[in-house]
């Protein structure tokens, strides 16, 4: 029998067609697939197990999954072999062999999260799936210095979605703010962890900076009030990312 290995694979997705990435019972999910198709290459049943439990219609670009193998291919034909039996809309970037105490989700120190907004007056259907759109013209800049007070150690319950499992609200957010370039723009968070729905409750409360209707301290205030009713609306899916997760 081969000897066991331990594997980390960086995975890119466009989460469009599906149900989020962890497994469900009666919805195509991102675990699935990977796991149906590379047990093809690994010649047994495997389990992945993901760095983070992406929604339906958020993307990846930097995923994170470990998994046991006794299978023999080599390391260094992975991404190759995989680019075969998976679908266009997932792909594995990277293949490492780790130690057996890595674990994808809580050997993670910090990770990065992009998005995106498509600010214009007129819909793009080829932007649909991929960015909120807002008609209204944003404030940038506003809604930039607004985000750069979230930097810190904070309790974060206020942009926490009810439903989330019952961890600490308590998190430290390293760089915060936003950037505008023509009609897209890109918030960006990188913390050493989220709660559930954080980032897109976060920004849901920023375009209402940016819309003038809330000031950068009434942002502050709701940040420290730790009140979920009194910040935004939870942005939609489609214009969030994972971009990268640090080890």
């Amino acid at each position: 029998m081969a000897e066991q290995r331990y594997l980390k694979l960086t995975v890119a997705y466009d989460g469009t067609a599906y149900h989020g990435f962890q497994r469900q019972a009666n919805a195509i999910t991102v675990q699935q697939v990977l796991e149906e198709r590379l047990a093809i290459i690994f010649g047994h049943p495997l389990k992945v197990t993901g760095a983070a439990r992406t929604d339906a219609g958020v993307h990846a670009y930097g995923q994170v999954v470990s998994f046991a193998t006794s299978g023999t291919i080599p390391t260094a034909n992975i991404v190759r072999a995989a680019k075969s039996v998976l679908p266009p809309d997932i792909v594995v970037v990277k293949a490492e062999e780790v130690s057996a105490d890595f674990h994808a989700r809580f050997s993670a120190r910090s990770k990065i999260y992009l998005y995106r907004v498509y600010n214009a007056a007129v819909a793009d259907p080829f932007r649909r799936n991929y960015a909120w759109h807002v008609t209204q013209l944003l404030d940038a800049a506003a809604m930039d210095a607004a985000a750069q007070t979230a930097v810190g150690t904070h309790d974060f319950s206020a942009f926490r979605a009810a439903g989330g499992p019952p961890v600490s609200p308590v998190r430290t957010i390293y760089e915060a703010g936003c950037t505008r370039e023509g009609d897209i723009i890109e918030f960006r968070f990188w913390g050493n962890g989220f709660l559930y729905h954080m980032v897109r409750n976060l920004v849901g409360t920023l375009v209402d900076v940016g819309l003038g209707r809330l000031t950068r301290d009434g942002f502050t205030r709701i940040l420290a009030g730790r009140d979920r009713t009194r910040a935004g609306i939870t942005a939609p899916p489609q214009g969030l990312y994972l971009k990268e997760i640090f080890y």
